[in-house]
């Protein structure tokens, strides 16, 4: 059975309201269409796909196990972070500098593409890629 692509990612926040305007005022995500499952949540978009699900408090039902909100993570387990790409380093940096999100900021070696990391509001680690070609016109200006 060969995989696809990877279609979304699922975060069980500590504080449902706080971890989604994390992802849409700090990194551009839009809050979309979402079936009604039948307890809170929110799917929010990248590119038109529902990149990244947030759940809400839920009720345990046959099958499923609700950790609850009540549990506090002092890490993400073995669960390091996830990566996407984007684009216009600039405005990023200054965006996070805006929201005074702490961030690191690298260039790969040898390929010259720009890493910028940072973390969400319950420590899941975010990567985002640029392509060489916005770190040689930020080098050229």
């Amino acid at each position: 059975m060969p995989l696809g692509p990877l279609q979304h990612y699922t975060i069980e926040p500590s504080d449902l309201e706080a971890t989604k305007d994390f992802y849409c005022d700090v990194l551009g995500l839009e809050n979309g269409d979402r079936p009604p499952l039948g307890f809170p949540g929110y799917w929010l978009y990248s590119g038109g796909i529902a990149t990244v699900h947030l759940l809400g408090e839920r009720k345990p039902r046959e099958g499923i196990v609700v950790r609850g909100t009540e549990k506090k993570f002092e890490d993400t387990g073995r669960f390091d972070h996830i990566a996407f790409a984007a684009s216009d380093l600039p405005g990023v940096r200054k965006r996070l500098q805006s929201k005074n999100v702490k961030f690191r900021e690298q260039i790969v070696p040898r390929t010259g593409a720009a890493q910028i990391f940072l973390y969400d509001p319950d420590g899941v680690g975010v990567e985002l890629n640029f392509p060489p070609e916005e770190v040689q016109a930020e080098a050229r200006a």
